[in-house]
């Protein structure tokens, strides 16, 4: 079990918890997607809490998060994807009016060349 708690402080109701299977190096894509996402909730919101500006931190984490793309699939794979991207935000999946929240199911999955 992963706990992702939003601050170093007390336990609140905004820590978030996901289960992944026991078995080491068998945890499904989407358990994966969905733990990394409550990682990731809990430490943006940590840092707005803090005073760190939301478009900082989108910067900062397109950054790296195209890094890392570029570091597990190179760089041609990586401008591939980025290139998809327009089409997907003038189709509103990534407006906060149109969706809850972000979903699992959402997230993209690369392929590693072989």
């Amino acid at each position: 079990m992963l706990t992702c708690p939003c601050s170093s402080g007390p336990p609140s109701d905004m820590g978030i918890t996901v289960r992944l299977t026991d078995v080491p190096g068998e945890v499904p894509d989407h358990e994966q997607k969905r733990a990394a996402l409550g990682y990731l909730t809990a430490a943006w919101t940590e840092a707005r809490v803090e005073g760190i500006d939301g478009d900082c931190l989108a910067q900062v984490c397109l950054f790296t998060a195209f890094a890392e793309f570029v570091s597990t699939y190179g760089e041609e794979m990586a401008a591939r994807f980025a290139e998809g991207l327009a089409v997907r935000i003038r189709n509103g999946e990534f407006s906060l009016n149109q969706t809850i929240g972000p979903t699992c199911a959402a997230l993209p999955t690369l392929v590693r060349p072989h």
